[in-house]
C-alpha cells in the first residue's frame, strides 16, 4: 500500500474531507488530493502534521506500521499488559516482535 493510499484510508476513517485535512495541516484540499494520488510527496514536516491530524504515528503513515489509537482495541490482552513488565522483560518482548517482523519482511521479499 502506498503513502497516498494510507492517507486516503485514514482520512476517510476519520470522516474528514480533503479540504478539512488540508486546513489541519496548513495546505489546500488540492494538495491533499495530490498526496493521496501519490503525485507529490509531502516534506517530513508536513507528513508529521498529517500523522498528528490523522491520529497515527509517522511510522504508520510512511511505512504502514499501525500504531493508531484505534488499533489498540485489536491488540491482545497480553500485550496490553506490556507496561506492567520489568524493563528486561520488555526488551525480550520487543526482540521477539522484531524477529517476527524481520521474518515476515524476508518472506515477502522471497515471494
Amino acid at each position: 500500500m502506498t503513502f497516498g493510499e494510507r492517507v486516503t484510508i485514514l482520512r476517510k476513517q476519520r470522516k474528514l474531507k480533503q479540504t478539512e485535512l488540508g486546513d489541519l495541516i496548513g495546505t489546500s484540499g488540492d494538495i491533499v488530493s495530490k498526496y493521496e494520488r501519490d503525485t507529490i510527496t509531502p516534506s517530513i514536516d508536513v507528513a508529521s502534521k498529517m500523522a498528528k491530524a490523522l491520529n497515527v504515528s509517522l511510522d504508520h503513515l510512511i511505512n504502514g506500521i499501525p500504531k493508531d489509537i484505534d488499533d489498540l482495541n485489536e491488540i491482545p490482552v497480553q500485550l496490553k499488559q506490556f507496561d506492567n513488565l520489568l524493563p528486561e522483560d520488555k526488551a525480550h518482548v520487543v526482540a521477539v516482535i522484531e524477529a517476527f517482523s524481520t521474518k515476515a519482511k524476508l518472506q515477502s521479499l522471497i515471494g
